[in-house]
């Protein structure tokens, strides 16, 4: 099979194109003909091997896993031991292992049944962030119908899946990104939009009974005048510290304000959760959730995706489609 693979951490000109063998699946996981692969920051961090701490666990010197990807949609191939939920011939999408891929092994439990009414290759944008918003919205904030919440990072992967739920859940929703993806935002639902450049999220008279903090640089001081007295905000990005920590003083700084105070800070890392899938499905066939993919990218263009997602350069998410042969 073709796949993207990468022998050294580095930039996206680490990334290549190569002729791998089919892996093989193990007992509880399938082998699935990956139609298409999302790209997002995830799979970034993991190209470039940062936050450093993160090499202690995929690898030192080298990815251990040396195809990259998580998101995946496509077509169950074949089925390992010990697996009675999927067939082969059903259509997924989830969170596999080197979805970079022509086929690509997940574990069944991180698997849902793609949406009626979407293409799989919007399908295999939909897990890793529609897990990430839909986790923060409702187990970290446990935002309720008529609450104010203001998304920041509301154009990107997880950001874009934000607005979107938090209108489903009848909540109040600010939006806040760049001037030139305004109206990207509004499309979404979002009630208000605001320009992070030249709007202050912390100067309004209201505040907000939930802030999903997916920018990852917003300081302390800005987020507790923003929020309500008993608001809560669940920290999902945190791009702008240093290589070694990524801006997670930041979140153990909230963690720890939390304790002296009415207001929560909430660092937050969502779970793969096949059940969680099956509801983001389960709203997009509702009419509720729509995945906005800005373009899609060939195989072969996967190094140019990572850089344009560095640069910033997307509304909602980037897909990788797989060729069939």
């Amino acid at each position: 099979m073709r796949a993207i693979v990468q022998d050294r951490y580095g930039p996206s000109s680490v990334l290549r194109v190569d002729e791998l063998p089919l892996p093989t699946p193990a007992a509880g996981e399938v082998l699935v003909r990956v139609v298409a692969a999302g790209v997002d920051r995830g799979v970034w961090h993991l190209m470039v091997g940062r936050p450093y701490p993160l090499r202690a666990v995929f690898g030192l010197l080298r990815p251990k896993q040396r195809v990259p990807g998580l998101d995946l949609a496509g077509v169950v191939a074949a089925v390992g031991p010990q697996v009675e939920r999927w067939s082969v011939g059903d259509a997924v999408f989830g969170i596999g292992r080197g979805t970079y891929a022509q086929f690509a092994c997940a574990r069944a439990d991180k698997l849902a049944r793609a949406p009626a009414n979407l293409r799989l290759e919007r399908c295999g944008v939909l897990a890793m962030s529609g897990l990430t918003a839909l986790q923060a919205l409702r187990d970290a904030t446990a935002v309720k119908a008529g609450e104010r919440v203001l998304v920041l990072g509301a154009a990107g992967g997880v950001g874009h899946f934000a607005v979107q739920l938090a209108r489903a859940l009848g909540a109040h929703v600010t939006g806040v990104c760049s001037a030139e993806k305004l109206d990207f935002v509004r499309s979404l639902g979002a009630h208000a939009v605001l320009d992070y450049r030249r709007d202050d999220f912390a100067a309004a008279s209201q505040r907000f009974d939930a802030i999903i903090d997916i920018a990852g640089n917003a300081p302390l001081a800005r987020l507790r005048r923003a929020l309500a007295p008993r608001g809560r905000v669940a920290f999902v990005g945190g791009e702008n510290g240093g290589e070694w920590t990524f801006g997670l003083e930041r979140q153990l700084a909230g963690a720890l304000l939390s304790r002296f105070g009415t207001q929560r800070f909430v660092p937050f890392l969502a779970h793969e959760d096949g059940a969680d899938m099956a509801q983001l499905a389960a709203r997009v066939d509702s009419g509720e959730l729509a995945p906005h993919v800005e373009r899609v990218f060939a195989l072969e263009d996967a190094p140019r995706a990572l850089a344009e997602l560095e640069a910033g350069r997307v509304r909602g998410k980037f897909a990788i489609a797989l060729p069939a042969e």
